[in-house]
């Protein structure tokens, strides 16, 4: 099982001292959120969560609590942009806290194991092209030898965050547009060692160096767990993400990032009532189990494909085959 920390909320940000107990304690409990009173109970065993991706902008809270990840993989997806407070209302000052973070944070697991986030790219007055091409080169340039990927896209407007876009004066450029401004991206981070792609962007950018890119993503985690991966695309994704399957843990309403662009919070005042259920001893993220809901154990295992090699073998003709030779106690070569 991949574990996903979060899409829905920023657990290293806020919720590390939770997500660090449940470790402990190798369970934790998920409510549905198409069915709020159906609960998922899920192992956290290391035999069967074969990697964690973390999604956060400020994994700070938990730089000195990695050593409770010891028998786990793991990997962060840090979202680092050159937005202010009017944009992302509750991030610390960039160049002073945040890059000084990732930059601790590569040190100390691996450049490989940090991926940086540009993202989501949306355009104002204030944010326009030269503006973000001059945050992304001075970011690009701290951040050199701290990361070996960056990964943009663009903004989507959501039910949950067209009112604040509205409100900013969010407008899109013309495709082609786009398309040269990211490929000016894609030359900055490559001057800077990264390569780069996009994340569930329907525009095709492969004519400017820039990949569609998987975050939850296959070949990282069987390179970091040195095992091959039964594992699906994610079909509960957007038809251009390139994600792999995973079980997310978080829970919506629960960010207090407070970022504009936000489609996992409903209003700063839902997200202000589930904080005031949060308990870091709960199994539950910001909630507690009713008599109502159902808890149902959700089966879950490693992907970790069984060891093979391939054996020579005589046929009856005496001609040489290769056939893929399961190892096992009797015959473990």
């Amino acid at each position: 099982m991949i574990l996903s920390a979060s899409r829905r909320t920023d657990i290293p940000s806020f919720y590390s001292d939770w997500f660090l107990r449940r470790i402990k304690e190798e369970y934790l409990y998920v409510r549905n959120p198409m069915n709020p009173h159906q609960i998922s109970k899920i192992e956290l065993s290391p035999k069967v969560v074969d990697c964690i991706v973390f999604w956060t902008k400020n994994p700070e809270p938990m730089l000195n609590r990695l050593e409770e990840l010891e028998e786990y993989q793991y990997y962060f997806q840090f979202t680092l942009t050159g937005y202010g407070r009017d944009i992302e209302c509750s991030i610390p000052h960039k160049k002073e806290v945040m890059i000084p973070v990732f930059q601790r944070l590569s040190d100390m697991i691996g450049k490989k194991r940090v991926i940086w986030r540009y993202d989501p790219i949306l355009f104002t007055t204030k944010y326009t092209q030269a503006y973000h091409l001059k945050a992304f080169t001075q970011i690009a340039e701290a951040l050199c030898g701290y990361t070996d990927k960056c990964v943009i896209s663009f903004v989507d407007i959501y039910a949950k965050n067209r009112k604040s876009m509205k409100e900013l004066g969010v407008w899109e450029p013309e495709e082609a547009e786009l398309g040269r401004f990211a490929g000016k991206l894609a030359e900055l981070a490559h001057k800077n060692s990264m390569t780069i792609a996009s994340c569930a962007e329907t525009m095709d950018l492969a004519a400017y160096g820039i990949a569609h890119n998987c975050c939850i993503d296959r070949e990282l985690i069987e390179e970091l767990t040195g095992c091959r991966l039964d594992v699906q695309k994610d079909k509960n994704q957007r038809s251009e993400c390139g994600c792999v399957e995973s079980v997310d843990i978080g829970a919506y309403n629960t960010c207090r990032n407070g970022c504009r662009y936000c489609y996992a919070n409903h209003s700063p005042e839902s997200v202000a009532e589930s904080c005031r259920r949060y308990d870091p001893n709960s199994p539950l993220l910001c909630g507690v189990v009713t008599q109502e809901d159902k808890i149902t154990g959700r089966r879950v295992k490693s992907l970790k494909e069984e060891w093979k090699e391939e054996q020579i073998t005589f046929d009856w003709e005496g001609e040489f085959n290769e056939r893929p030779a399961k190892q096992t106690k009797e015959n473990p070569y």
